[in-house]
């Protein structure tokens, strides 16, 4: 099987990465192999990458080819999610997650819980949900939810990161799933297992 993964270890630093491998380790936990449900706006998944983000996901690695397309024929296909390794998923979340909106810098339990509702529900959404659960922490923690992690919103998930901020989280990323079954009922039988990985 072709892999996107680069053979060169210098550009693989998210093999070596323990804080990224630990969060990649959580997130799988909710994240099942292929998957090719009509209900699903996403269209056809492998380990939560979907074909919707693979074919919008672009050459953000530069290297001059598609960074989904797995199989090397020029196209990014329902062929490319099918071929999909978990080492092709860890490398996407890395490389379109992890590393684009630098997780790292931030406290591991909320940059683990991050990459998780990320890869579910896009980087935008997760964003709000964390930043709306800022300000249910008290007035002083106050965050626009626009969806940016910018120095603002990082200075106050720093100071977050000492006291029990994750219930916040997971109650806010639980409300937004809800609602998402009210906007789309079709989706209900996702529910239990959103709330599942909500409340994680």
């Amino acid at each position: 099987m072709t892999t996107s993964i680069p053979s060169s270890p210098a550009a693989r630093p998210h093999l070596d990465d323990g804080r990224f491998r630990s969060a990649v380790d959580f997130l799988l936990r909710h994240e099942g192999g292929l998957v090719n449900d009509p209900v699903d706006p996403g269209g056809i998944t492998n380990f939560g990458v979907s074909l919707r983000f693979a074919r919008a996901a672009g050459d953000l690695d530069g290297d001059g080819r598609l960074d989904l397309d797995i199989d090397r024929d020029g196209d990014v296909d329902a062929d490319d999610i099918r071929r999909m390794s978990r080492d092709d998923a860890a490398y996407v979340y890395w490389l379109h997650w992890w590393n684009r909106y630098d997780y790292a810098s931030l406290h591991l339990s909320i940059a683990t819980k991050l990459l998780d509702l990320s890869v579910n529900m896009g980087a935008t959404q997760a964003h709000k949900i964390v930043q709306r659960a800022a300000r249910a922490m008290g007035p002083e923690y106050r965050l626009t939810d626009d969806g940016q992690l910018g120095a603002k919103s990082r200075a106050v998930l720093s100071r977050l990161s000492n006291l029990d901020f994750l219930p916040a989280i997971r109650a806010e990323a639980a409300g937004f799933y809800r609602g998402l079954v009210i906007q789309r009922p079709a989706s209900a039988k996702y529910l239990a297992g959103w709330l599942n990985r909500a409340y994680a």
